[in-house]
């Protein structure tokens, strides 16, 4: 079944994407992140320039060729669901992301706005009701403690 996260109170999603992202692939993990196109767009670009001596090796799914796709340790993808891996699936979007079941473990990204708990609430709660066991690592109590 797969393990599924919150990071709640990310100050800055796409930064810390991009730090999370880096750790994973650093520790041998293939990693899919979802969202919608704009989002996605922007963490592509972020991806390239958020660290001046490190490069994450990424494609994104609509434009790029099997092998490519199979050979890169991170896919950028509005649906996960024909992506080829299955171990680690970063969720940046509003939305259930189409396909979580299939990966190892899913980490939801919460920012610190009233809009994206609340999407974050119904998502939590599509996953308690289904039986997956929820961790939770908030980012704020981080900062305070």
């Amino acid at each position: 079944m797969t393990e599924v996260a919150f990071h709640f109170n990310v100050p800055d999603k796409l930064g810390y994407a991009c730090r999370l992202v880096r750790k994973a692939t650093g520790a041998g993990a293939r990693v899919v992140v979802t969202g919608d196109a704009d989002l996605l767009r922007s963490l592509d670009q972020l991806l390239w320039t958020f660290s001046a001596l490190e490069f994450v090796p990424h494609c994104h799914a609509a434009a790029a060729d099997a092998r490519t796709l199979a050979a890169s340790p991170v896919v950028l993808a509005d649906s996960p669901r024909s992506t080829p891996h299955h171990q680690v699936l970063v969720s940046l979007g509003s939305q259930m992301p189409e396909g979580f079941e299939r990966f190892e473990r899913l980490i939801e990204l919460v920012a610190r706005d009233d809009g994206d708990r609340q999407q974050a609430r119904a998502r939590w709660k599509h996953y308690a009701d289904r039986g997956y066991a929820i961790k939770t690592h908030d980012l704020g109590a981080k900062e305070t403690g």
